[in-house]
């Protein structure tokens, strides 16, 4: 969870503004808040947590004023299991319409800011939603931020999971297979005291061997991430048209733009057929040019075969 905080600050440093990362409900830990605060406050940029919370969690009220005597002042405030708000506090639940998945959908909240986090208390903003039957809590580290724009944004989280889906299982663009015999074996639960195996490889032959790997590796998801993009933007541009929409039979087809699956579907039938139909494109010629190293005859065949399909 700390490589994920590093990475989006190094993100954020490269865009030179502030940003919000959209996490699941692991990274609401207080490692992951302490690294946070960290990167926050060199003052580059400022990066903010919109998360989810367990149902389990509990939280704690500001501390009263210290009263006049000896003694430290306390930190925190009276323990709240925040489950139990949802019917404590069911008539302070306010309605609001927000855009989840695409479609305006009326949910009920309760924002409330309080300090979460064992030895650390840190007060974060709490919002407590209640939609379709079901209920969830979400956290932000942005104190600002109003809870409909937390609802909003967690629910924009989901279509990560659908972009890691398509890379997937679409794509494949996770089904590398390189490997070197001078990579060392790996320890999955490794110690704090213990010696990480990658640092005991002195040999260069061998570090040069597995940077190879790597490079790689990040060459392929690369690819593949471009490759994804590719196919967004033309199912973005072209879903309108009937003759990629309805080209083939779909249970339950998407009514306004299609999936990265039905669009490579469609390139996959059709696409040299679009060649043989337009020899002026760019992409053609490149085609064509590169064929001409293989005997000249890659293009002209498979022109051909579409022509006679």
């Amino acid at each position: 969870m700390i490589q994920v905080i590093d990475q989006g600050f190094k993100a954020s440093k490269g865009l030179k503004e502030d940003a919000l990362l959209l996490l699941d409900r692991y990274f609401l830990s207080v490692p992951a808040l302490k690294r946070l605060n960290q990167w926050n406050q060199s003052g580059d940029v400022q990066l903010h947590l919109v998360t989810r919370a367990k149902m389990n969690a509990v939280a704690y009220e500001h501390p009263s004023k210290k009263k006049k005597g000896r003694g430290r002042p306390r930190k925190k405030g009276n323990m709240i299991k925040l489950k139990t708000l949802f019917q404590s506090r069911a008539d302070e639940f306010q309605t609001a319409e927000v855009t989840m998945y695409g479609k305006k959908e009326t949910v009920q909240y309760l924002c409330l800011d309080l300090l979460w986090g064992q030895g650390r208390y840190q007060e974060l903003r709490f919002v407590l939603v209640k939609f379709n039957g079901g209920v969830s809590i979400l956290v932000s580290t942005d104190l600002k931020l109003e809870a409909a724009d937390i609802i909003h944004l967690y629910g924009d989280r989901f279509k990560i999971e659908c972009t890691f889906r398509e890379m997937k299982q679409a794509i494949g663009g996770f089904s590398y297979q390189f490997w070197s015999k001078s990579m060392p074996k790996l320890k999955r639960y490794l110690k704090k005291s213990e010696t990480h195996p990658l640092e005991q490889v002195t040999e260069l032959k061998d570090r040069r061997n597995i940077q190879q790997t790597v490079k790689a590796i990040e060459g392929f998801v690369m690819c593949s991430c471009i490759a994804m993009g590719l196919l967004q933007l033309i199912a973005v541009k072209f879903s309108h048209k009937g003759s990629v929409r309805f080209f083939r039979y779909l249970r339950a087809p998407s009514k306004s733009i299609v999936s990265e699956a039905t669009v490579m579907a469609y390139l996959r039938r059709f696409i040299f057929l679009m060649f043989a139909r337009n020899p002026p494109l760019t992409v053609t010629k490149i085609i064509q040019n590169n064929g001409k190293t293989r005997k000249k005859c890659l293009i002209p065949v498979m022109i051909g075969w579409c022509l006679n399909v």
